[in-house]
């Protein structure tokens, strides 16, 4: 969780490489999404690059984590030494899904130019045409970063909605700002997209395998039919929101989940890291409950025989009626606890949300010492 981060005390010294060599860039992304995004449009910038400057381009991709001081600022120290490792590139571009944040703004992209590195924040550019965004962005800090010393345009490859600007001081750096409130949203939703949802709801089968094994009770209590029956569609669909609200507010709460700022700097970035998390599990469980109402109501028409459901609630038995009694043995069966108590073992759910998987980065003493 950073906002404005300190650059490394480590300088190295700068690239003194000859044009008429070439110049090398180095595209290191952080694990996960940003390191799909990066692999995805790898060809399509080196390809840009080859456009834009006359002079031979090597591009090289690598996939590291972005380490984080215990103040929660970036520690550049790592990425500065596999740059070494790389041959001193002229340009390190550093893809995080790190949400930053700067004067309470979305801060999309910073250039340390006495290193000559960026670092973009990935889930800042928002869920839509991220690959697009991203090869931008990326394209606009090289350009910046001018490692061939050529001052070049990169207006084409600016946004509307972000803006550089120039942060005066010491060690004066460019940022890439988006706007408040829509940006902060639009972080939200690319925070969201870098949990993975979709991809995490398969994984948790045994989970859906509990919960239908509650739920399933629905179709031989014939108890459950008849109270579907007499419950409007409104209360029903309420019933519904309450169990999903019920177990995603149990699974926060059961798994620690919750960040607190330690920092008073940071509480506008852990209000992005709540809510991310929030909408990210209410994805999650909405989806099971989805596939567990499928599974109960295919169940339901299997077992449950038209006429004998006609005899026992004396109505005629149309389809709805089986949706309505799926859609409650699916309540039942989340409220019952089986979806958050049987997660497997080879899913954890605290590394599911940024906040979690922050605390990974950080560098505690004893890896210090």
């Amino acid at each position: 969780m950073s906002q404005t981060p300190h650059p490394s005390q480590h300088d190295p010294q700068h690239s003194s490489s000859d044009p008429a060599d070439g110049i090398r860039v180095l595209l290191v992304a952080d694990p996960g999404l940003p390191t799909d995004r990066a692999g995805s449009i790898a060809d399509s910038l080196q390809q840009q690059l080859d456009e834009q400057y006359s002079t031979t381009v090597h591009l090289d991709v690598s996939t590291s984590m972005l380490r984080l001081r215990p103040d929660g600022t970036l520690d550049l120290s790592q990425a500065l030494e596999q740059a070494r490792s790389f041959g001193d590139p002229d340009a390190v571009l550093l893809l995080t899904e790190i949400p930053r944040l700067h004067a309470g703004r979305p801060l999309i992209a910073e250039i340390f130019p006495e290193h000559d590195i960026a670092v973009v924040s990935c889930p800042t550019l928002g869920v839509l045409t991220t690959r697009r965004r991203i090869l931008d962005v990326l394209m606009s800090c090289t350009l910046r970063m001018a490692p061939t010393q050529e001052t070049r345009d990169a207006s084409p490859y600016g946004r509307r909605w972000a803006q550089w600007e120039e942060l005066a001081g010491p060690e004066e750096h460019q940022l890439l700002l988006g706007s408040g409130w829509i940006g902060g949203a639009r972080t939200v939703a690319g925070m969201v997209a870098g949990n993975e949802p979709f991809r995490t709801a398969p994984k948790l089968s045994s989970a859906l395998a509990a919960a239908a094994a509650t739920g399933a009770f629905g179709i031989f209590y014939s108890s459950i039919w008849s109270m579907s029956m007499y419950l409007p569609t409104q209360r029903l669909l309420l019933i519904g929101l309450l169990a999903i609200l019920a177990i995603t507010t149990w699974l926060i709460v059961g798994n620690r989940l919750w960040d607190s700022p330690r920092y008073d700097r940071l509480a506008r970035v852990v209000l992005l890291y709540n809510l991310s998390t929030v909408l990210t599990l209410l994805m999650i469980v909405t989806l099971l409950y989805a596939a567990l109402v499928v599974l109960i109501f295919t169940g339901g028409l299997i077992v449950i025989a038209p006429d004998y459901l006609a005899e026992v609630t004396e109505a005629e038995p149309v389809l709805v009626r089986y949706l309505d009694i799926a859609w409650l043995s699916a309540a039942m069966g989340v409220v019952a606890g089986a979806l958050g108590s049987s997660f497997d073992n080879d899913t954890d759910l605290r590394n599911l949300t940024h906040g979690q998987r922050e605390r990974q980065r950080m560098f505690t003493e004893e890896e210090r010492e």
